[in-house]
């Protein structure tokens, strides 16, 4: 299996919905199911109901899974994981207070060097530890530094090799026996038989610690690892959680479809032979090998660029925005001038707004009047000729509060095309004016 494992602690980032991404596509290639692990380990930052809108959301874009696990389901197995350690000897339980590890962690900051467990609980004996656990003293456990260097390849990003000093003696399960997260994730990557980890770069530093600890338990199947290059604001700075362009959900709010957001995310970081495409086109030609190492800088023109061409593919803008399919040619020219869903139904609405404009209200009145006389034209030129005739308006005076009668704009589309769209409604609009 291949696994897309978000944590339930805030909206979903534009980041995490790449990996989820990059992961449907590779597992249809390899033949090999999804997984959506819903890792709700940290009990105090899950956020109820944000892993029902992880999984809409990958329904919205499409991104089918075979099967949703919740870590917290697994600790038991976790727990079982960590006794064997203990009793092999690779793990130890370390009685050291917040307040003593914190002074360790201020000496290391003082002299200028990375923290390290200093080793205190691992030497304890047994029979300490049996006295110190009967007096009913906190305890986490601890896995055993590892005695060489962890290599392994990243599919993209090519070799690495850790050392023990830098894997350290870290806290696997805690006081509350709960796993901590590269625990957990380990165990579960085993049990699921996972084939391949595809992760943002973040993750970079906690997979030689996911390695030691399979290697612990003597889990000797290879699982690959690809790590993908960070996504950079407009400034070139590692894109926040902060930043509204990087949660999905606000994307999807502004009127950003599905398809484009995802063309877009593919394509970061990519070249292919066509730019705009669909998430099953893209697992014909995707490769993640091909992945470019550098980070890639998100461009909101360019999603953009992709909105509009995607836009366009779009065959009832009626029933996806919601109204009357009458209105149907309206939109098509609306679409034609916008870059999102939501800039099409925002001059939509203001159609049938009354105009609040004041530099053209004397014209406006006129040509309202003479609109809502008789009968419309079938043809333009021939409405546009009795307006002109009737009223003496020409040029600016004309066709600017013409065009403010018709979509309560000043400039924007052809006349001729709004008055054959609006037509059997025109006069409707007009009257709200």
């Amino acid at each position: 299996m291949l696994r897309f494992a978000p944590s339930p602690t805030g909206d979903m980032h534009i980041g995490n919905l790449r990996v989820a991404i990059f992961n449907y596509i590779v597992a249809k290639q390899r033949g090999e199911k999804l997984l959506i692990r819903i890792e709700d380990t940290d009990k105090e930052r899950n956020i109820e109901g944000k892993d029902k809108e992880i999984l809409e959301i990958l329904d919205l874009f499409g991104i089918k899974y075979d099967q949703v696990v919740y870590q917290s389901a697994n600790f038991h197995i976790h727990q079982q994981m960590a006794k064997r350690l203990l009793e092999n000897e690779k793990a130890f339980v370390c009685f050291c207070d917040e307040e003593e590890l914190n002074f360790q962690r201020e000496k290391a900051k003082i002299e200028k060097r990375p923290y390290r467990y200093s080793g205190k609980c691992e030497s304890l004996k047994k029979e300490e530890v049996e006295k110190l656990m009967a007096k009913k003293k906190p305890f986490v456990v601890r896995i055993k530094k590892p005695q060489s260097d962890i290599e392994f390849i990243d599919e993209i990003k090519g070799d690495f090799k850790f050392s023990p000093f830098e894997v350290d003696s870290f806290v696997i399960l805690r006081a509350d026996y709960t796993p901590t997260y590269n625990f957990a994730c380990a165990i579960d990557d085993m049990l699921y038989d996972i084939s391949l980890v595809i992760r943002g770069e973040d993750h970079l530093s906690n997979t030689p610690k996911q390695i030691h600890i399979r290697n612990s338990l003597g889990y000797d199947k290879e699982i690959k690892y690809a790590h993908l290059p960070i996504i950079l604001n407009e400034e070139g700075k590692k894109m926040s959680k902060r930043e509204s362009a990087s949660s999905v959900k606000w994307l999807l709010e502004e009127g950003f479809l599905p398809e484009a957001i995802a063309n877009y995310l593919i394509l970061l970081g990519n070249s292919f032979e066509k730019e705009v495409f669909t998430l099953e086109e893209a697992i014909e030609f995707f490769d993640l090998k091909k992945i470019s190492k550098a980070p890639a800088k998100f461009d909101i023109e360019k999603l953009k660029f992709l909105n509009r061409e995607h836009m366009k593919k779009i065959e009832n803008l009626s029933k996806m925005l919601g109204v009357h399919e009458s209105y149907e040619g309206l939109l098509r020219i609306f679409r034609d001038e916008s870059d999102t869903l939501k800039e099409i139904k925002e001059k939509f609405n203001r159609v049938f707004e009354k105009s609040e404009d004041e530099e053209f209200k004397n014209e406006r009145e006129i040509l309202k009047q003479e609109i809502l006389q008789g009968e419309l034209e079938e043809n333009y030129d021939d409405f546009k000729k009795r307006l002109m005739n009737n009223t003496g308006l020409k040029g600016k005076k004309l066709f600017m509060p013409l065009r403010e009668l018709l979509i309560n704009q000043k400039h924007g589309a052809e006349i001729k095309d709004l008055y054959n769209a609006m037509k059997p409604y025109l006069k409707e609009v007009v009257k709200k004016r």
